[in-house]
């Protein structure tokens, strides 16, 4: 069973194709686990090896090139023909002679590729400094030229089955949010609050279960809000103390990523102070994002609004986002910013942090919302506001 019809992959194909004219590409192969579930749908965790998808412009399915034990997981989870996926002896796996770019290049000249315009994509965590160095020396006739993010921007729009599954991962990330704050006590260790925030993403809802979201939960407590990217320890919460939770709920590789700042106790007057000021200025941005905008422009409104307070915001305020594999469900094209002028469009997806981080504390209130044809919704139903647990989560602190 497909996550798509095979209609719409073959859509995505044609879509791709015509950005490779456009940026002079005969072979694209595609080495982000990402781009290739886009394309082809393979979903295995084998991206610690190297693999690669290779699409032709001249031809109706791509080719999956990977290690030989993941070739079953190919034929599997892909609607492509079983002869369109090769595999590699296990030799080539971290051999300090053999490398599979070699066996992937072999196999191009092969098919007639060997002389061709090949895109890579330079800019990945997938792509090594060392699989560029092997393919170009295994390919002198070729020219091989960067691709990077050419597949994530035709992965910018979302069709409605996909934001269908981004509206059920964001049901799985309302449920992981309140099991963590439930979970997050006096006396409790950080890492079983990890553990239920676990739970309830895998366990998902009645209806369906939940996917591994491609970045672990988020939660630094106390002086650690500072960094907003620091997970969990072995120590218990005290009696009074702020964490913040970031995680995403995942359904079929698709992510609804959200934020909330949790206080155990009373809250500083400063974290209270900084959060209305964070859920001031993502109503405004919420009102403002609609099809036409920019990016730059939809942050401007977010800079006005905290400038009316004297802060400001060196980190950009969002992205877009949506498929992904670990570690990051970020898209790496359109950015909330200055300087992007990305125009948004109906069904473009993005997570929205305005996280305001200071040397001692930090604050994170964030949405994961879908451009509609008339402005944004919501792919998250939860309380936007700093949570007490002293008060329900249902009314404001």
């Amino acid at each position: 069973m497909f996550s798509f019809t095979i209609n719409e992959y073959q859509e995505r194909i044609r879509r791709t194709k015509i950005q490779m004219e456009a940026n002079g590409t005969d072979v694209l192969l595609i080495s982000d686990p990402a781009n290739m579930n886009y394309l082809s749908g393979y979903n295995g965790w084998s991206f610690y090896v190297h693999q690669m998808l290779v699409l032709l412009i001249d031809e109706e399915q791509p080719i999956w090139i990977g290690r030989n034990q993941d070739a079953n997981g190919a034929k599997q989870t892909t609607w492509l023909l079983h002869d369109r996926i090769i595999s590699y002896p296990d030799d080539y796996v971290q051999s300090t002679t053999k490398h599979p770019m070699d066996f992937i290049a072999k196999i191009l000249s092969e098919i007639g590729q060997g002389t061709r315009r090949i895109g890579v994509e330079m800019d990945t965590y997938y792509y090594t400094a060392m699989a560029h160095s092997r393919l170009s020396a295994s390919l002198p006739d070729s020219s091989i030229h960067d691709a990077t993010n050419l597949v994530n921007r035709v992965r910018l729009i979302k069709s409605d089955p996909e934001i269908e599954y981004m509206k059920r991962a964001g049901k799985i990330a309302e449920t992981a949010m309140y099991a963590g704050i439930q979970a997050a006590q006096a006396g409790v260790r950080e890492c079983d609050v990890a553990a239920a925030i676990y739970h309830a993403q895998i366990s998902g809802t009645e209806e369906y279960g939940g996917d591994y979201p491609a970045i672990v939960p988020l939660m630094p407590s106390g002086i650690k809000t500072s960094a907003p990217h620091l997970t969990w320890s072995e120590q218990r919460y005290p009696s009074e103390e702020t964490i913040i939770l970031e995680l995403a709920g995942c359904y079929k590789r698709y992510h609804a990523p959200l934020a909330r700042t949790v206080v155990i106790g009373e809250p500083q007057q400063r974290v209270s102070d900084v959060a209305d000021i964070v859920v001031e200025g993502m109503n405004e941005v919420m009102a403002f994002m609609k099809p036409g905008v920019t990016c730059e422009e939809t942050e401007a409104v977010w800079r006005k609004a905290i400038s009316r307070y004297g802060l400001e915001k060196e980190s950009r305020l969002g992205y877009s986002m949506g498929l992904n594999f670990p570690p990051d469900w970020g898209e790496h094209t359109a950015s909330l910013r200055q300087g992007d002028q990305t125009v948004l469009k109906p069904n473009m997806t993005f997570h929205v942090i305005p996280g305001m981080w200071y040397d001692d504390f930090g604050v994170e209130i964030s949405e994961s919302v879908r451009i509609t044809e008339g402005g944004c919704e919501l792919l998250c139903n939860f309380p936007r506001q700093l949570i007490t647990k002293h008060s329900s989560i249902d009314t404001a602190s």
